[in-house]
């Protein structure tokens, strides 16, 4: 697959090759780029992030901080959308017909 016929990458040249003084730091792009493939799940592009990171300065400690983060936002998002998404269904309603029981047993 050729990434050059898609838009977006464009767009992502023009973010990386921009600069100016209200630019993040190569600290703070070092570890929002770990955040993300953290949440993303991929341990080819999180092992290259981590290995970066220590590269350009960024103490190992740092970084265990920013997983313990990481996992704390996760964790907080998938339990309020299981509370959020269980009140929509009213899942906690109690089932007095037995239909909630159907193709249950």
């Amino acid at each position: 697959m050729d990434i050059t016929k898609f838009s977006i990458k464009e767009a992502l040249n023009h973010l990386e090759n921009e600069s100016s003084p209200n630019d993040l730091s190569s600290r703070e792009k070092h570890l929002v780029g770990l955040a993300v493939t953290l949440t993303r799940g991929c341990q080819d592009c999180t092992s290259r992030r981590i290995g970066e990171a220590v590269k350009s300065g960024i103490e190992y400690d740092s970084i265990e901080k920013l997983v313990n983060l990481v996992a704390a936002v996760n964790a907080g998002v998938v339990l309020r959308t299981a509370v959020e998404s269980a009140s929509k269904a009213d899942a906690d309603a109690s089932c007095t017909d037995g239909i909630c029981d159907i193709g249950t047993k």
